[in-house]
């Protein structure tokens, strides 16, 4: 493992991954009885997800007095993470944190979940309507990708001609597919003379997600942009710049240690983060406070978390950031510390989320 990337799990490749939270002092509202709570996520092996765990965790670990387990797939795979999830309920009755890849498979197994009375929170995809789950912790997606575009063209010149290319590892997942149209809407108001083709899938496979963006390279060599909303995307168009020579741009989302490798050393122009860290520490952090002081009534809506771009200006800050849980912790405080203090203010109505 990348040494930048410390992990508080046993074993990232493992099915299940186990994270007893420790007994800090600062609870979000009082100790109270042991909590059993959890999260699931599509797969635990890439970092977006890895990310997710490791503020989660983080937020246990500060409440104090959580029992808490997170699982997840070893690949994106859908219906073992439902069979995770649905295995999670028997034991973190408390509360649980779900963030997947597939929300139709997932709408029965929420509202099951939802009916023996655990309190659900929707992380990073939006629930579906069915789930009973009614409120969701994740980033303003469209606006992360109109962010991506905006720098694309910053980098472009004035009036651009020619072809940039969309990638999107699992077409249908309404967070990557809402990323792709702000890309795709923002070029096409910015810049008509550039035609955008796609997006196409990628795959969230590292190896599958490598053949299809050499394939897209192989197929458009003159294209002025090669653009993924995912996190293998990122660092395997770095890859393929490298080993072509490529003059065009490319870039994608997270923060994976090789991503940050292909920001500091140029090959991507950027990567848009969306700050995976931030958002799982709010949902377990407004999940144990709902449970402990609110007699389990968690919010309604969307709570809007922010993201940002990382480039050269700013790639050595966070790079520092993700030396450690505790280094993320850090950075994140002052936000942390302003969303949780005036909750209302940033929630949304579930039906705007995007």
């Amino acid at each position: 493992m990348h040494p930048r990337l410390r992990t508080t799990a046993a074993a990232l490749g493992a099915l299940v991954l186990l994270g007893a939270a420790g007994c800090g002092d600062n609870s979000p509202g009082g100790k109270g009885d042991k909590l059993n709570m959890g999260i699931a996520v599509a797969n635990i092996s890439l970092n977006f997800a890895h990310e997710m765990v490791l503020g989660a965790e983080s937020a246990a670990s500060h409440a104090g007095n959580v029992n808490f387990k997170a699982v997840g797939p070893p690949n994106t795979d859908g219906p073992a993470e439902v069979q995770l999830f649905q295995n999670l309920t028997a034991r973190a009755k408390d509360g649980i944190v779900l963030e997947n890849l597939d929300p139709p498979i997932f709408t029965r197994p929420a509202a099951q979940a939802v009916d023996k009375g655990i309190p659900i929170v929707a992380l990073d995809t939006s629930p579906t309507e069915g789930s009973k789950v009614d409120f969701y912790v994740g980033n303003d997606n469209y606006a992360l990708g109109e962010l991506m575009a905006k720098e694309a063209l910053k980098r472009l010149g004035s009036d651009p001609k020619g072809q940039i290319v969309i990638g999107v590892p699992n077409p249908g997942t309404p967070v990557l597919d809402n990323r792709a149209k702000g890309i795709a809407d923002t070029f096409k108001k910015q810049a008509p003379n550039v035609k955008v083709l796609g997006p196409f899938q990628t795959y969230s496979d590292p190896g599958q997600n490598y053949s299809s963006w050499s394939a897209q390279v192989n197929a458009h060599p003159r294209a002025l942009a090669f653009l993924g909303v995912g996190d293998a995307d990122s660092y395997n168009l770095a890859k393929i710049k490298k080993a072509e020579k490529g003059k065009w741009l490319s870039a994608g989302f997270d923060v994976d240690p090789k991503t940050l490798d292909a920001v500091k050393d140029g090959s991507n122009f950027v990567t848009v983060d969306p700050q995976h860290f931030l958002k799982g520490y709010l949902s377990t952090a407004i999940l144990i406070d709902s449970v402990r002081n609110k007699d389990g009534k968690l919010p309604e809506g969307w709570f809007l978390s922010p993201g940002g771009v990382v480039d050269s200006s700013n790639i050595d800050e966070i790079i520092a950031r993700q030396k450690s849980s505790d280094a993320a912790y850090d950075w994140y405080k002052p936000t942390i510390d302003k969303l949780l203090g005036d909750q209302k203010a940033n929630i949304k109505p579930l039906t705007d989320a995007r």
